[in-house]
């Protein structure tokens, strides 16, 4: 019997073991908060997925997709900067 306990949360925080399971829950965060970062969007884009950094946005119209292409910079500032953390590198803008 080991010596001393350990939360199931620092392990899952700490250990090495649950660094893609960390990194994946990270990534489903992004999804589910993105509308919380930029509410204006809501109507117009439609998160699709993210995976290995590159966040794919499904976008209403070619001219919101070109409008949202120019901020592309800022929009990953504001994500990564909200989740405090470089997760996002990269954003894939599609279309209906």
């Amino acid at each position: 019997m080991p010596d001393e306990f350990k939360k199931v949360s620092d392990i899952i925080s700490k250990d090495g073991e649950f660094k893609t399971f960390r990194k994946v829950a990270k990534e489903y965060e992004v999804m589910n908060i993105f509308y919380e970062i930029f509410p204006e969007l809501k109507n117009v884009v439609k998160v699709k997925s993210i995976k290995d950094g590159l966040l794919t946005l499904i976008v209403e119209n070619s001219v919101w997709r070109s409008e949202l292409k120019f901020k592309q910079n800022n929009i990953l500032e504001k994500i990564n900067c909200y989740i405090k953390t470089d997760l996002v590198n990269k954003i894939r803008f599609t279309s209906k």
